[in-house]
């Protein structure tokens, strides 16, 4: 029951892009500290756009980072903190006007993170891409 000086738990939906997991898994010096702490906290709320996921599989599968695609499904079947969630006709119909961000997987990415914070919650986006920073469309954490 919350009471008088008492405050309702806040839990932040930290959605991580595709290089974010990708170099979190590799243990990357390319990882952001902040990102990083996240990644590293047994509490966090983890979510990854199905865009990243596939992203990441194909870049892995381009053998751009020493990983395999086991790897990476392996690691998140293996982490309970982490939900996929799905590229539907909400995340599409979304994207469609995020043209501050160019590349199509990016602003699906931010998409999904925006449909997830139109539900309510606080929500942010583990991130390098200086397009989607600089397109102040969601809070980063790097």
């Amino acid at each position: 029951m919350a009471g008088r000086g008492h405050r309702a738990l806040v839990t932040t939906k930290h959605f991580v892009d595709t290089h974010s997991f990708l170099w979190y898994l590799a243990g990357s010096a390319q990882l952001g500290s902040a990102a990083k702490a996240v990644l590293q906290d047994p509490a966090s709320a983890l979510f990854i756009p199905a865009t990243a996921l596939a992203e990441a599989c194909w870049i892995v599968e381009r053998g751009r980072v020493a990983l395999t695609v086991t790897d990476v499904l392996t690691a998140i079947d293996n982490d309970s903190r982490i939900t996929i969630l799905p590229l539907d006709q909400s995340v599409i119909e979304r994207s469609n006007g995020l043209t501050a961000i160019g590349e199509m997987h990016d602003r699906q990415i931010v998409a999904t993170a925006l449909v997830s914070q139109d539900q309510g919650g606080t929500v942010d986006l583990l991130t390098k891409d200086g397009n989607i920073t600089a397109s102040g469309l969601i809070s980063i954490v790097w």
